[in-house]
């Protein structure tokens, strides 16, 4: 019986699903395996420590065929030294690197045409069209882009804190959330911080902004409400690549539009105001993806 590892590799944390044909014998989850311009080694570190996890829990040292949709890997450059690296740690027999996006068509549609819109550490969404070409919008990265991503949501979180401290802004719940709960204690320990970390860790303020939204604060409301928006920019975009009629169906992923999540039913709201989109309120594994592709690699 064939082994197949399928891997799910974000800016925040890197999930991987074992199988022994269709049955899943294990599953972990490490690090963040995104891969940044020049870093592939240090994506292919932390993916390979999770993978090496998952089969040691199934009792395997190694696997037949492993698939890898990664964040970062938009480009053969990237998506080649990924690959080289994972090669050489000997994980499986056949190796495949793909795109994050690739694997969340997969798990949300199988080789059906539909729209995913995925906000996690960054944000993009990608159609597969009736004709199977593949669009995108988005997913430009932390400096052109990422709109209504985790990022995004951190980063406006922590302008606000910054303006209501200076009294230009109303006061917000973020100021004692982010100072109770988040990576330092004391605002100016926060602006040095935000200064010198990665996308991701800015990114990971995210739930505590969904937080004070549930709480009541104005400010935060907004913050989501905007990212909302902007991710349904994202969608509505592509709209024109389905011709002129036909219900075009819509799935949601990535760890700020998990189900329970605030960001969630805002951008359900939102994608409703548009013409010819369905709606599909169900949670997708993109690692479950990279399996289905691993099954399929001959």
């Amino acid at each position: 019986m064939s082994v197949f590892i399928g891997v799910d590799a974000g800016g925040t944390k890197t999930a991987v699903l074992v199988a022994d044909g269709e049955r899943i014998i294990a599953h972990a989850a490490g690090a963040g395996g995104a891969v940044r311009a020049g870093r592939a080694l240090q994506a292919a570190s932390r993916i390979t420590a999770t993978v090496r996890r998952a089969l040691t829990d199934a009792g395997l040292l190694h696997g037949d065929v492993l698939v890898v949709g990664a964040a970062g890997v938009g480009r053969e450059p990237e998506r080649g030294e990924l690959r080289g690296a994972l090669r050489a740690e000997r994980l499986a027999d056949r190796i495949v690197v793909t795109g994050d996006l690739d694997i969340a068509l997969e798990a949300a549609f199988g080789p059906e045409p539909g729209i995913v819109v995925v906000s996690g550490t960054g944000s993009v969404a990608v159609a597969r069209a009736s004709d199977g070409v593949v669009h995108r919008r988005g997913g430009y990265g932390w400096q052109m882009g990422d709109e209504g991503s985790g990022y995004a949501i951190g980063r406006t979180a922590l302008i606000a804190i910054g303006r209501a401290r200076d009294g230009r802004s109303p006061p917000t719940m973020l100021t004692e959330l982010v100072l109770s709960a988040g990576p330092v204690k004391s605002l100016d320990e926060l602006v040095r911080w935000s200064t010198s970390v990665e996308p991701g860790e800015v990114a990971s303020l995210a739930p505590l902004v969904f937080q004070a939204a549930e709480r009541g604060d104005e400010i935060a409301t907004q913050i989501i409400a905007r990212a909302a928006h902007d991710l349904a920019e994202l969608v509505a975009s592509l709209i024109g690549c389905y011709g002129k009629s036909g219900t075009i169906p819509v799935v949601l992923a990535g760890g700020n539009l998990t189900p329970g999540r605030a960001l969630r039913a805002p951008l359900i709201e939102e994608l409703k105001k548009l013409t010819r989109l369905g709606v599909q309120d169900r949670a997708i594994d993109p690692a479950e993806g990279a399996l289905a592709l691993a099954r399929r690699t001959t």
